[in-house]
Parts: C-alpha cells; sequence; structure tokens
C-alpha cells in the first residue's frame, strides 16, 4: 500500500506531501490544475517512462520519495532479495532529476538501476486508463490473467515441459557428441589399438631410462671390476698372501714365537680380503646383464616417447591419454544405443506433456466460460448490456505455460464481429470495459496500488454511479486512487483530495489539498454545477455523499 508520496520541485509542485490511506481514495480538481502532473511525479519514482523535462523552473533539481507499506509475502520481497536489497515493512523508492536529465534512485538507501525499480514498481502499483497499453490491453499477459481468475495450478505443466525441454537438451548435445566422435572414429580405434599394444604405465619412462644408463654405465666399468676381482683372487693377492702363510707357519716353531704376530696379522689380513673379494664379486654380478635386456629396454624407452611425441604429450602422461580415447571410442559405440534411449525418453516426455497442456486448455476453455458470464453480469450495470464479451482459447506454441493463447475480445453490439478490446470499443466504452475486467480479475489484488486515471470520461448519471460502486468494490480488496471529473465517483470515495492551480509572484503551482467533509461536499458540489456553487448542488452532493 502506498502510503505517502514527496514530491519536491517537480513540474508545478514545489513541496508536496500526501498521505494515503487503505480503500478509495479519490483526486478530483478543475482540468488543467495538475492531477496527472501528480501521477507523473509519482511514475517518476516508480520508474516508468514519461516526460522528459520534469525538474520545475529555477530549481536545481526535482525529488520525488514514495513509501510503501511491505507485508510479509509481498512480491516485492523477493525482486528486492534477488537485487540484493534488504526489505522490511516499510518499502522506501527515492528517485532525483538533475537539470541535465540525469536520473538517480535508491532503493532503502541502496542505488538501484532502472531495471530493478522497474520490476520492484510492478509489484506495488498498477494504473489503469484509457491508454492503458501496459495493462489489461497487452494480449501478452491475457493467458495469465485467466489463469489467475480460475486458480490454476501450473506446476504439473511447467514441470512437464522443464523434463522435456532438458530432455531435448541432453538429445541435442548427445547427437553432437556422437556426430564430433565419428569424425575422428579411425584415428580412435588406431590410437587406442596402439596404446593398448604398448600399455605405457606411468612413470615407466624415468625407471626405464634409469636402467638403460645404469646398464651402459655396467658395461664401461665391468672390466675394471673382472681384473680386481681376479688380483684378489687365489691368482692373485689372496694366492700370494696363502703361500706366505704357509712359509711362515713351516718356520714359526724355529722362530722362538717371534712369528705369532706376524701370523695373526695375516690371519686377519686374509679375512679381510676374503670380504673385499666377496663384495667384488656381488659387485661384479650387478654388472652383468644380458645385452638383449639391454637392447629391450632401449625399444621400449623409444616407443614411449616416440608415442608421447606423435600425440604431443609427455610421456608420463599416456597412460591416461589412452584411458581419455578409450572413453571417447566407447561413448562412440555406445552412443546409438545412448541416443535411442534418450530419443525413447523424450518421446515419453513429449507424450507427458501434452497430456498435462491439455489437461490445462480444458479448464482454461472451461474458465473462459465463467470469466465470460462474470464480465456479461458486470456489463449491464455499467450500459454495455450489448455488449458481448468473449475470452478467446486458441492453439498456441507450446511453452511452459502450455499450448494455448488466450485473448480478451469484445463485440459492442450483437452480430458484430469481435476483436482486441482497444480496437473495437470508444474510449469511454474502453473504460468501463477494463474497470468491468478488473473488477472481475480482482483476485490477488491485495497486494497492488490500483490507480485509474479518468477511467470514468464520457459515463454520467446512473453508469458513473455504476462505475463508482464497483471502484469501492474494488478498494475492498486494495488500496485504489482514482482521478475523476465523474461527482459519483467522488462520492464513493473514503478519502479525497484536491488538486488545485494557484499563481504567486508570476510563478504557478500546484498543491493537492486533503478535504474535510464540508470542503468535500463544495468540491463535488462544484463538480454537479461547475464554477458557480449553488445549495442546489450543495444538497445533491450531500445526497451522493449520503448514498
Amino acid at each position: 500500500m502506498l502510503r505517502t508520496l514527496d514530491i519536491r520541485d517537480m513540474l508545478l509542485i514545489d513541496r508536496l506531501e500526501l498521505t494515503f490511506r487503505p480503500g478509495l481514495n479519490v483526486l478530483t480538481g478543475e482540468t488543467g490544475a495538475g492531477k496527472s502532473i501528480m501521477l507523473d511525479c509519482l511514475g517518476f519514482v516508480l520508474g516508468w517512462r514519461g516526460r522528459a523535462e520534469l525538474v520545475r523552473k529555477g530549481a536545481e533539481q526535482g525529488e520525488v520519495t514514495a513509501v510503501f507499506e511491505l507485508p510479509e509475502g509481498h512480491p516485492a520481497r523477493a525482486v528486492l532479495a534477488e537485487a540484493g536489497i534488504p526489505s522490511g515493512e516499510e518499502l522506501i523508492l527515492r528517485r532525483v532529476n538533475a537539470l541535465d536529465g540525469r536520473k538517480t534512485a535508491w532503493i532503502n538507501d541502496r542505488r538501484a538501476s532502472g531495471e530493478v525499480l522497474r520490476a520492484v514498481s510492478a509489484t506495488l502499483v498498477e494504473l489503469h486508463g484509457q491508454h492503458d497499453d501496459g495493462g489489461l490491453l497487452n494480449a501478452r499477459g491475457h493467458r495469465a490473467l485467466l489463469d489467475a481468475f480460475a486458480g490454476h495450478d501450473l506446476a504439473p505443466v511447467r514441470a512437464a515441459w522443464a523434463r522435456r525441454a532438458g530432455l531435448a537438451r541432453q538429445l541435442e548435445a548427445a547427437r553432437a557428441q556422437l556426430a564430433a566422435v565419428k569424425g575422428e572414429e579411425d584415428f580412435l580405434r588406431h590410437s587406442v589399438a596402439e596404446l593398448n599394444d604398448l600399455a605405457p604405465v606411468a612413470g615407466e619412462e624415468a625407471e626405464l631410462d634409469a636402467r638403460r644408463r645404469a646398464m651402459q654405465a655396467a658395461e664401461r666399468i665391468r672390466s675394471d671390476v673382472a681384473r680386481a676381482l681376479q688380483a684378489l683372487g687365489p691368482e692373485g693377492a689372496e694366492g700370494a698372501m696363502r703361500d706366505a702363510d704357509r712359509w711362515l707357519q713351516g718356520a714359526a716353531d724355529r722362530a722362538d714365537g717371534r712369528l705369532e704376530a706376524p701370523l695373526a696379522a695375516l690371519d686377519r689380513a686374509l679375512i679381510e680380503l676374503g670380504e673385499a673379494a666377496s663384495g667384488v664379486e656381488t659387485a661384479l654380478d650387478a654388472l652383468s646383464f644380458d645385452p638383449r635386456q639391454l637392447e629391450q629396454t632401449e625399444e621400449r624407452l623409444f616407443a614411449l616417447r616416440a608415442l608421447a611425441r606423435k600425440h604431443g604429450v609427455a610421456p608420463d602422461e599416456l597412460a591416461g591419454l589412452a584411458a581419455a580415447l578409450r572413453e571417447r571410442l566407447h561413448a562412440l559405440d555406445a552412443g546409438e544405443e545412448g541416443i535411442s534411449a534418450l530419443e525413447a525418453e523424450l518421446v515419453a516426455a513429449e507424450r507427458s506433456y501434452r497430456g498435462a497442456a491439455e489437461q490445462l486448455g480444458e479448464a482454461r476453455r472451461r474458465a473462459a466460460g465463467l470469466l465470460d458470464a462474470a464480465m456479461a453480469a458486470e456489463l449491464a450495470p455499467l450500459k454495455l448490456e450489448r455488449a458481448v464479451f468473449v475470452t478467446q482459447v486458441a492453439p498456441g506454441e507450446p511453452g511452459p505455460e502450455g499450448i494455448d493463447t488466450v485473448a480478451f475480445t469484445v463485440a459492442t453490439n450483437p452480430g458484430a464481429p469481435a476483436g482486441p478490446l482497444d480496437k473495437i470499443a470508444s474510449g469511454g466504452e474502453l473504460s468501463r470495459f477494463l474497470l468491468a475486467l478488473k473488477v472481475v480479475l480482482a483476485r490477488g489484488a491485495d497486494a497492488l496500488t490500483l490507480i485509474f486515471d479518468e477511467i470514468d470520461r464520457g459515463v454520467g448519471g446512473a453508469t458513473a454511479d455504476a462505475v463508482g460502486r464497483r471502484l469501492a468494490q474494488l478498494a475492498e480488496l486494495a488500496q485504489v486512487l482514482v482521478v475523476t471529473h465523474s461527482p459519483q465517483v467522488a462520492a464513493r470515495g473514503g478519502h479525497h483530495f484536491r488538486v488545485q492551480k494557484s499563481v504567486a509572484e508570476g510563478m504557478t503551482t500546484s498543491r493537492v489539498v486533503a478535504l474535510a467533509p464540508e470542503a468535500r461536499i463544495d468540491e463535488i458540489a462544484r463538480m454537479i454545477s461547475g464554477a458557480e456553487v449553488t445549495e442546489a448542488a450543495r444538497a445533491a452532493a450531500r445526497d451522493l455523499l449520503a448514498g
């Protein structure tokens, strides 16, 4: 609900503070007093497109602030949350227009783009008038209005559409993937066979290279090690030492103990020599290899490196490459089968979607009849009893909300062809059609402030009274603001404001005054009689207010 509107230096308004209330708020005033200016200012702070020149003459900038009550669950809260703007029980919109045309907006003291501002305002205010082309006259929204009127649950159709669309995307991707893989089938089969034959293992290249280097080094030093072993053996040092030991043992008995220490040392030396010879022999065994082993190692190492160069990867990446190519080849071999399965799922999903959409279509056609009947009941009191309102439900393009198009049409006279509201009805008739439609479609309107701009133009008497009664009926569900020239409509208002123009020091300004009961009688009397307010007009005004 719009609670307050603060306007500063906009058009003919220097400073204006208005407080609105629940129910039916009416704004009246003489032609040219500035009623449309106030709506222009409200539209400005809501982000609507309007006049280019808005700043009051002599001012540096114009500013409008609107404060709305925002109860829990209000649709605006979801828009604010998506935009990252905190929300509470009060929503403050402020917008400034500089002299150079720059416009800056804030929502709850957070800078906001025009897009976010319009998205929020769409959940707050709805404008209706003779030139209403963005609300009830917009055929693109008729289907949603019919669904809201009937309370249709669109979730099953939306879910079926989402599954159908998801499977269609999967199938398209699978076909594209299969087509891409088909083009490289020969390469895949040859490469996988080649990699399978080689069977590379991660880390193998480094191991083979180390083994090759070791065998090459062993080949160069083995002869020296063999000669060393020979020099240490029986034909070398060991033999000489044993000869010396034998000779000394033979002489020890005649040496009076002088050879005991040398013999002990010689025994120890023989032991150490044996250990050295054993170690050298072990090393020689390790250095021994079959020349064919070196050849096989080199062949394996060079094959790994060649295949890695061929595929443009490191040798250690060949195993991963082999796994990836096998997976792509498997996708190729299993692709046709997978596509067939997806096609079957898509057919089933399409059947499910069609069933849900056709069921929704039948419900819409039934609801269209109920809406037409409700409209017929509303049109007669509005002096449109000869008009025929028809909700047309026709086949349309499939989508998340079904396979139907919905259009509100009207024939103003029996036998005349039906057509779109704004093409068939005259200005006054169009206003009444829109009012009747809004009354019938009032479900869910409690979240909105509804504005009717001279929707009663061209009607009077009992018809104007019927318009007023329906506006009052709407105001029981939602806050309603009405700009009117009709005394019958003004008398139905719960809160009455008069827009008036004044000239001071050569400067024209507009202001809005909340009317007390007596002032309200005078204003309605003026609307009845014109410039000169008579007692008869005041009496008639009292009668209207009493009714």
